[in-house]
């Protein structure tokens, strides 16, 4: 059971990271590499070394002996060599490896966002989106570099080791060590997955609330001080913290239990290699060198059973990542849209906006208008004002798709809708530009920069387009902030234009100087612009609906 809930919930990030199985192959066949240079090592030294002594005890008693100096010497410093350059390359090639595989997992999962419609995505602050795309995608790469490549090499090698205690010792000494490194395994990885499973996924609910909490106590850190919360608030913090901290005491004491016990079983598979070695060694069917090759070579596996309790630790972690990955991005069955309402693209001829019937509201709140109906023609301008409160913005979410409508039927045509919000993001004048039309061109660009008034200002810039507009566009004033985001709005080619308060913060001469340009730019397009009064919308307006 616990294994089909853990395959159900990582298949899906699985599959993409399986997309690059070639580079997977090649980073195991490193670390393979890697783990028998390093019992290759240590098993040729003992070797070398407990030649070398007895040798030297034969000569010591005055009988004749010899030893090869040059091959297993040779051998010793191959290992040696190919240890340090394949520990090297697979750090390296593995690391690159895992880092974009987190790429991957985070283009694919911000892909799925951005298509997702806003009743998609939960009602999520954006700390809580952070530690989606930060956090819990990191948490994905304890899949292969920690747990499936090292457990899978753990078998091989395991099985490599018993393989030779079946040529070189006995049949009987192959079977024994085949049962003490198979429960060795399973302590370290699926014993301890299943002792901690339930504590890692609580303690990664912990870290996210924790870190939410932490965000929305600086973001609100002023507030606080005025009400004289502050000490309170960072007391709630504190024991979030306290708790958190004795959730991992109990994840790790798990881990650390078990890997002494599979350290344990290593260890008397030493001691059992050892003692019928010894018999086999009194019996004259095996010499002393080669007596002390395995269980010197076993004694290496402890480097590999060493990484999984750790590992398996935190796939209950991995786990919980997953599945609020998997929770969060995909649509609910049965909620993609409301029995009384739809939402389609219009193909009635000459309107960009058809509604009717309409109910509009957020989820879970009361609706802000109901029985709306309407019909905006292509090439049509529409102005709807009313105070604060009144429903403007939740109408225009709901015409441009942000939120379903409640209940009705609304076809529109494709649009570009400037938001209430100003959004600039911390990034170049280009690039903010571009969100609107990526095929636009510099002089594109250019273009409705000087319709906005904003060319002479970058301009002066030494890297003009290149401008970077530093955090949230805090290089730029409101207005300049505004009228970037209204250019970008400006640069889409879609037949519909929603303006939501579109002049927020622009000086009135510059609103006079501009709002005509503007129109002429969208001279051929439907517009449909809200706001407080008359003075906020564009001249020419056409029809204008007051919103009570």
């Amino acid at each position: 059971m616990m294994a089909r809930f853990a395959m159900r919930e990582l298949k899906p990030w699985l599959d993409l990271i399986l997309q690059r199985r070639g580079r997977l192959v090649v980073g195991a066949l490193l670390l393979l590499a890697t783990l028998l240079s390093g019992i290759g090592l240590l098993a040729l030294s003992g070797w070398f070394l407990t030649e070398t002594a007895l040798v030297g005890l034969l000569l010591a008693a005055g009988t004749q002996a010899y030893i090869n100096l040059y091959v297993p010497g040779g051998g010793i410093r191959f290992f040696a060599v190919s240890r340090t350059v394949s520990r090297y390359l697979e750090r390296v090639y593995n690391h690159n490896t895992v880092l974009q595989l987190l790429t991957d997992i985070r283009v694919a999962l911000f892909n799925r966002m951005a298509e997702a419609g806003h009743r998609d995505r939960g009602q999520k602050s954006g700390a809580q989106w952070l530690s989606r795309l930060t956090a819990d995608v990191d948490a994905l790469d304890t899949l292969y570099l920690r747990v499936i490549a090292p457990t899978a090499l753990a078998g091989v090698v395991s099985l490599i080791l018993v393989l030779a205690a079946w040529l070189l010792f006995s049949g009987s000494l192959a079977l024994i060590l085949l049962v003490l490194l198979t429960t060795a395994i399973l302590l370290s990885s699926w014993r301890v997955f299943a002792g901690t499973h339930h504590l890692s996924g609580k303690l990664s609910d912990q870290q996210e609330k924790l870190r939410g909490d932490v965000i929305e106590h600086l973001e609100g850190f002023a507030e606080l001080t005025a009400a004289g919360r502050t000490g309170k608030h960072s007391g709630r913090l504190m024991r979030q913290a306290l708790s958190m901290s004795r959730t991992q005491a109990r994840v790790d004491s798990q881990a650390g239990w078990h890997q002494a016990a599979a350290q344990f079983i290593v260890n008397l598979a030493v001691v059992v290699t050892l003692w019928v070695g010894i018999a086999l060694f009194n019996q004259q069917a095996l010499t002393g060198p080669v007596l002390v090759l395995l269980p010197i070579a076993l004694m290496g596996l402890l480097e590999v059973y060493a990484m999984l309790p750790d590992a398996f630790a935190k796939l209950g972690a991995t786990l919980a990542a997953a599945r609020r990955l998997n929770q969060e991005v995909q649509p609910v069955p049965g909620t993609e849209h409301s029995s009384a309402s739809t939402r389609e693209e219009a193909d009635t001829a000459g309107n960009a906006l058809e509604v009717r019937d309409l109910s509009v509201g957020h989820p879970g709140l009361p609706p802000v208008l109901t029985h709306f109906s309407l019909k905006v023609g292509a090439g049509e301008r529409l102005g709807i004002v009313g105070a604060s409160g009144s429903g403007k913005s939740t109408l225009a979410d709901t015409f441009a798709g942000v939120i379903p409508p409640r209940q009705g039927k609304l076809a529109s045509l494709p649009c570009a809708y400037l938001t209430q919000a100003t959004v600039v993001f911390e990034d170049t004048v280009k690039a903010n530009l571009l969100l609107g039309n990526p095929n636009a061109t510099d002089g594109d660009l250019w273009r409705v920069l000087e319709l906005v008034e904003l060319a002479d200002r970058f301009a002066r810039e030494t890297e003009g387009l290149s401008t970077w507009l530093g955090s949230a566009g805090n290089r730029l004033s409101g207005g300049e902030a505004r009228r970037l985001v209204l250019a970008r709005v400006l640069l889409s080619t879609a037949p519909l234009v929603i303006l939501d308060e579109p002049f927020t913060g622009v000086d009135t001469d510059t609103r006079e100087r501009i709002a005509p340009q503007i129109n002429r730019w969208l001279e051929d397009r439907a517009v449909i612009c809200l706001g407080h009064g008359p003075e906020a919308l564009l001249p020419s307006s056409g029809h204008t609906l007051h919103l009570n």
